[in-house]
């Protein structure tokens, strides 16, 4: 008999610096409003994430929160929807840090997409 039972999940978040300049493929779950942190209140976009390229290759960081601004302002508009990209930064304004952001996937990125889609057929499955 199979155990009915998932185990929690175990992302505590994503390492925006360890995984710059990869391929990404979000799976957007919803927006989080009012999200207490250390930081105070904060809306936040939860999201399935699978790095594609890179040294984190492979990774998973599921059911996890994104809060950087730029990022989420991305994806805030595409729940239930899957967005592949690249990680990057944008221009620091002064005294601030410069912005994660996605940069549109090119086609080269884009085969790399499909094909994970076609080994992992149950993440496309809902879309």
């Amino acid at each position: 008999m199979s155990d009915p039972f998932a185990s929690p999940a175990t992302s505590t978040g994503v390492d925006w610096k360890e995984v710059n300049g990869a391929l990404i493929l979000i799976n957007v779950l919803g927006v989080d409003e009012a999200v207490q942190t250390v930081h105070g209140v904060i809306d936040a976009v939860r999201a399935n994430i699978v790095v594609l390229d890179g040294d984190l290759k492979g990774e998973t960081f599921d059911d996890t929160l994104v809060f950087p601004r730029v990022l989420k302002s991305q994806l805030k508009s595409k729940v239930g929807q899957l967005v592949l990209g690249r990680l990057g930064q944008g221009t620091a304004k002064p005294g601030q840090s410069a912005p994660w952001q996605l940069v549109e996937a090119t086609e080269t990125d884009k085969e790399v997409g499909r094909a994970h889609l076609k080994a992992q057929p149950e993440i496309a499955a809902p879309f």
